[in-house]
């Protein structure tokens, strides 16, 4: 199967935003427990998901959304080892290759062994060109700003969910590109492996 519908999003929980706001920790060891696909769709939802008409979990300048999500998966039930690209419009993860690439991931980001320990790794990446074309140099800002957004909501909602992540910095781009198969337009900005903690 080359496309996987998610389960639709929760959009109400038991856990105050003050709460996961106290709470948040960088994650670095997880349980060996798989993930449900439930969670895995709320993590993605809150990562770069539709709430309503076109409007995103994440503030986007001029409204392009230049932030691509790709999920690395190793171990969430009822989905395939692989790389997945999630499709906000339609909620789905479309797959782009099969395979366990956490070994390999964690080798071109300094040999952060909680990238492979961990169930699934979320990477925030982008495709610059959709705001540099209309805002120039100063476009690049605004796409970082982009995905610090969305890396803050994967780790809100990680933690209302009692799982656990952190944001990695420390990669070689060009490799984690040719690794996961992505496209080149596409560079990688964050990984966020993601567990039970």
């Amino acid at each position: 199967m080359n496309e996987i519908l998610l389960p639709q999003p929760q959009r109400k929980s038991e856990t105050s935003l003050e709460e996961t706001l106290q709470k948040r920790r960088s994650i670095r060891e997880y349980k060996n427990e798989p993930l449900s696909l439930k969670d895995m769709a709320q993590i993605l939802w809150a990562s770069q998901g539709i709430t309503e008409g076109h409007h995103r979990t994440v503030p986007s300048a001029g409204a392009l959304y230049p932030i691509e999500i790709y999920l690395v998966v190793k171990n969430v039930e009822g989905v395939a080892r692989g790389v997945y690209c999630y499709d906000p419009k339609d909620h789905k993860l479309v797959l782009i290759v099969k395979g366990d690439f956490s070994k390999a991931l964690a080798e071109v980001a300094a040999n952060q062994q909680w990238i492979e320990g961990s169930a699934a790794v979320l990477l925030i990446s982008a495709d610059f060109e959709k705001t540099t074309q209309k805002y120039g140099e100063r476009g690049k800002q605004y796409v970082w700003m982009e995905a610090g957004h969305s890396a803050q909501n994967v780790y809100l909602q990680a933690v209302s969910l009692g799982m656990g992540t952190v944001s990695v910095g420390a990669f070689k781009g060009e490799r984690v590109q040719k690794i996961l198969n992505l496209p080149e337009n596409i560079l990688p900005l964050v990984i966020m492996p993601i567990g039970k903690k």
